[in-house]
């Protein structure tokens, strides 16, 4: 059995990383009570917190963080006719957030998800950790048997190419989890009581041509990198699938990283989980994404994007296409859905202008 860390009397980070370079975006239906075991190390950036459910709900935040909130009624005021691609009564409206910042990176954070202690006991930095890998390259073109070379203590091994010891930009850092693992709701079902208790203390690049299921629990991107394609998809209320936004993100964000050179880095920080959902909910939401999962991840394993897609948006734009023609005839969902995605990026740049991202160093 592991618990969460006990971080009173750890004094605010006087010095933190990247202050003025990231926000924190939260979604929640309840009060951010949580925040206050993560005061000493979220309290000095800014929230973003993306509020689902009932607009009219006051949502308490601790005294001391900066935020802005936003709910449904300001999606709708702000994105007009388009807000119809941020998903409602689902945790896959927090990608309101990505869209309305003007950080280069993020990180995203549940409101069930706690201070974690390593194995000398001491509180996880899981903000700082993820900085350390977003500012540090990645190695998608050949396999690091030490995992990380550039981490203290690690190097490259024997016989790794020094042409490909540069790395490439990380725009991706995925987090894990003590307590409650990130499991199906069949698996919650069969393993009711199991508890991840291991933490591993390793951080890995995930190959370029291997996909992999994000979590979005405890996530971290370089906005100005990958930001247009961390869309979370058509996921809650009034649609047919629940609890994939963060894996759909996740395959398109893989695709794009790998056709774009770019690196996703996955394993340290850990986050404690607190709170199992209910598995019998988790089916309902769940039980058409795993028939179609066995079409999807083939379909993003052949995806080939072309050599005119030399940006974020681009690509996007050709991979919703792609969605239309084959993943449509499994159901008429992803034909919904591929139009989706195109409203998203035109969403994105309408708020977030190219030539406003040129002037300010972006492009």
């Amino acid at each position: 059995m592991v618990d969460p860390a006990n971080t009173v009397g750890i004094p605010v980070n006087p010095t933190p990383l990247l202050k003025d370079e990231l926000d924190i975006v939260i979604p929640t239906i309840r009060n951010l009570d949580f925040l206050e075991m993560w005061r000493p190390f979220l309290q000095p950036y800014h929230l973003i917190i993306v509020q689902d459910g009932d607009p009219t709900k006051k949502i308490h935040v601790p005294e001391g963080y900066d935020y802005e909130l936003y709910n449904r009624n300001d999606i709708n005021r702000i994105l007009g006719p388009k807000a119809s691609c941020i998903s409602f009564k689902d945790s896959a409206c927090r990608c309101f957030g990505y869209m309305v910042s003007k950080k280069k990176y993020i990180f995203t954070i549940d409101d069930d998800c706690f201070v974690a202690k390593d194995p000398s006991g001491k509180a996880v930095n899981a903000l700082e950790q993820h900085i350390k890998n977003l500012l540090c390259p990645s190695t998608p073109l050949f396999f690091n048997t030490l995992y990380d070379p550039y981490r203290e203590g690690a190097d490259f091994v024997r016989g790794y190419p020094f042409s490909l010891r540069e790395g490439v930009s990380t725009a991706v850092s995925h987090g894990l989890w003590l307590n409650i693992p990130d499991y199906d709701a069949p698996t919650q079902l069969v393993k009711p009581k199991e508890r991840n208790t291991r933490y591993v203390d390793a951080v890995m690049t995930i190959p370029k041509g291997t996909l992999f299921p994000m979590c979005g629990m405890n996530l971290a991107f370089d906005r100005d990198l990958i930001g247009p394609a961390m869309y979370f998809g058509l996921m809650g209320d009034g649609q047919p699938i629940g609890r994939y936004d963060d894996m759909w993100a996740g395959w398109c964000i893989k695709v794009i990283c790998d056709h774009l050179g770019l690196g996703v880095k996955t394993g340290l920080p850990y986050i404690y989980h607190s709170k199992a959902s209910n598995p019998f909910v988790n089916l309902k939401k769940e039980y058409k994404g795993i028939f179609w999962q066995e079409d999807i991840i083939p379909f993003f394993q052949n995806v080939k994007l072309s050599k005119e897609a030399t940006t974020v948006q681009q690509c996007y734009i050709e991979l919703s296409k792609m969605v239309k023609e084959k993943l449509s005839p499994l159901d008429p969902y992803f034909d919904k859905l591929a139009d989706a995605m195109v409203t998203w990026i035109e969403a994105w740049d309408e708020l977030n202008p190219p030539a406003a991202a040129a002037a300010n160093g972006k492009a």
